[in-house]
């Protein structure tokens, strides 16, 4: 697990040579243990093509300097950097040596280099873990930038003048030269309208973009600028198993855990997330059925004070049951007010939501025990169907496919109720089933008769291009399975991994998700709908079933789902002197009528909008503190 950072240019100058350190230096809280820089070749000549290769190193696996990076293959064709973890890079040191490679060290970032010398992009199937890195190859006279399968790893890129830059997070890539603060105004609209990061490969700077995830990215020192993504990886959605819901709950439990005994792989020692969830509670308990009743579990938990979002009953049977040693911690609005700068600097990018602050809260406190990596059960909910906004989509799918009568009965008899009651959750289904023509239209009247226009000055959007975005809808029959692809390509999944990945690096901390893989995913997408959302409304019906015996009943059998948040009212309150100084700031952001926001704030009643609010001072201060350009 690292930070990286580089350069690709046809016309090499002093100055980048130095921006590389400068990158490298705001990346030191992703890599305390090491750092090294290179340049191919070595010494550059002013105006011809060369390339600079960055790393800051946090050692998880093979502690020694062996894993110095960036690492060259002993014939010297090929230099690496990466940042990431290999689960299975075991498996492929064997199968390497038996094609005749050698290996020098107990990484995985040997192995990754020997792999891709071996096979290069075709091989990238191959690898099972988290990763974002570049690779230089003398021969190709070519960097190939390289991205895991769920983005869980981030790698930023620039182009700027000759040059194509590079880096981890965006601040090492605004070190370079050239490089335009300028905001992209409908990536800054679809922020303040609907909390929308992370999409693709666009940020809130015009100029800066996201390699996407699956996608690897050709660069040659010739012509960096003309560099294409292109996707080496993606889910198979016509893949259908017909298999019934216990041998689907057996293959799902194996691949579980399957995927649990690649991730506690480690060096150093391991810690988990618990909030009381089924998700969390499932990779405690799979780590302590694979690694035994001797080994120690340390277990990170968040404890709101609003009685209606507390979990600890659920966390508490996990950690008893299991025979962790449990590390909670308590939050009061004025941390957050003490914190927001840094954690607003070490995100990058604005935060839509203050949750997000308390999970950066969890992993300083595991930092904080001696732990230096910790797994988590994010990504579950977006591919076993445990969200809310999944009930009406797979009623849509009924509706879609005829079965009007099934929908009627699966909206009033759900165990798990609908927060917007079985009307509520009938007329989503209804607009999701809708033509994609008609879906816009639709949810533009729904937001005028509830009041949520008024407060963008859409003339200022308007001039610069951006309208009303057109919105996500499935085609085909299964509205459910698209939704839940679209929010883990498109949406929920690339800001989670986001957020969760700046925060354990603001601790020099390694996140693991054990539900990315994609074996796991490619199965769990592969059953009938119904088995992940259940006719009786029973979510994620299947992992249910294929963790039972695993993991302590009192959590397998609750049916209410509260999600990891804060009491964002009663924050709101207690921080209310702090918001009306940062509304100041939000009256002079563009685009923004800083007045009917502040209306909406001090009004209360149904036109407040705590998430509004938030939106805005979020990016107010993200502005102010990256000094962002409207031009």
């Amino acid at each position: 697990m690292c930070g990286i950072a580089g350069f690709v240019t046809r016309a090499a100058q002093p100055a980048q040579g130095a921006a590389l350190g400068r990158a490298l230096d705001r990346l030191r809280h992703r890599g305390p243990d090491d750092a090294g820089q290179v340049t191919v070749p070595a010494t550059p000549t002013p105006g011809a093509p060369c390339a600079g290769l960055g790393n800051r190193r946090l050692a998880i696996l093979d502690l020694s300097a062996a894993g110095h990076q960036p690492m060259r293959s002993a014939d010297g064709r090929w230099t690496l950097v990466y940042n990431g973890e290999l689960y299975n890079y075991r498996e492929l040191r064997v199968e390497l040596e038996r094609l005749g490679r050698t290996f020098h060290s107990q990484s995985d970032t040997e192995v990754l280099l020997a792999a891709f010398a071996e096979w290069g992009t075709a091989g990238l199937s191959r690898l099972v873990g988290m990763f974002a890195f570049a690779i230089h190859d003398g021969l190709a006279r070519r960097v190939t930038l390289v991205r895991d399968p769920f983005g869980i790893k981030p790698l930023y890129y620039a182009i700027s003048g000759d040059s194509l830059v590079f880096g981890s997070e965006i601040q090492a890539v605004l070190e370079f030269p050239g490089v335009s603060r300028r905001v992209d105004p409908r990536r800054y609209h679809d922020f303040l309208t609907a909390a929308t990061t992370d999409s693709g490969g666009a940020t809130l700077f015009a100029d800066i973009r996201q390699l996407p995830a699956a996608h690897f990215m050709e660069v040659d020192l010739d012509r960096p600028g003309n560099a294409v993504p292109v996707r080496w990886w993606q889910l198979d959605l016509d893949r259908e198993l017909e298999v019934s819901f216990e041998a689907a709950a057996e293959l799902v439990r194996e691949a579980f855990l399957d995927s649990m005994r690649l991730h506690l792989r480690s060096d150093v020692p391991l810690g988990f997330a618990l909030s009381g969830g089924l998700d969390s509670s499932a990779v405690v308990s799979a780590a302590r059925q694979l690694l035994g009743p001797a080994a120690a579990l340390h277990t990170f938990s968040y404890l709101p004070a609003d009685p209606r979002i507390d979990e600890r009953k659920f966390s508490d049977a996990v950690n008893q049951q299991m025979g962790a040693v449990a590390h909670t911690i308590t939050l009061a609005p004025t941390e957050l007010r003490r914190d927001i700068d840094a954690f607003s600097a070490i995100q990058g990018e604005p935060v839509a939501n203050p949750a997000i602050y308390a999970q950066y809260r969890v992993l300083g406190l595991a930092r904080e025990a001696g732990i230096k990596v910790v797994l988590g059960g994010q990504g579950a909910d977006e591919i076993l169907a445990g969200y809310d906004r999944y009930v009406p989509a797979r009623l849509a799918s009924l509706l879609r496919q005829g079965q009007w009568l099934r929908a009627v009965r699966g909206a009033r008899r759900s165990v798990t109720p609908y927060s917007g009651g079985a009307l509520g959750a009938l007329r989503v289904a209804a607009g999701a089933a809708l033509p994609g023509s008609l879906v816009l239209p639709a949810r533009q009247l729904w937001r005028r008769a509830r009041g949520r226009a008024g407060w963008l000055d859409g003339a200022w959007f308007a001039e610069r291009g951006v309208g009303q975005a057109p919105l996500w809808s499935a085609r085909g029959p299964r509205v459910m399975r698209a939704m839940l692809d679209h929010n883990l390509r498109e949406s929920q999944v690339q800001a989670l991994m986001r957020y969760e990945d700046r925060n354990a690096m603001a601790f020099s901390l390694e996140n693991r998700v054990p539900f990315l893989t994609p074996g796991l995913v490619q199965l769990l997408f592969s059953l009938p709908e119904e088995y992940l959302l259940a006719a009786d409304g029973t979510r994620k019906a299947v992992f249910r079933r294929a963790m039972r015996g695993i993991v302590p009943d009192l959590v397998l059998d609750r049916r209410d789902k509260i999600g990891f948040s804060v009491p964002m009212r009663a924050w709101f309150e207690a921080l209310a002197p702090w918001i009306a100084e940062r509304l100041d700031h939000v009256g002079g952001l563009p685009g923004v009528r800083g007045g009917e926001v502040r209306r909406r704030w001090q009004g209360g009643g149904r036109r407040a909008d705590p998430y509004m609010v938030w939106r805005c001072v979020s990016l107010g201060s993200w502005a102010e503190r990256f000094e962002a350009r409207f031009d």
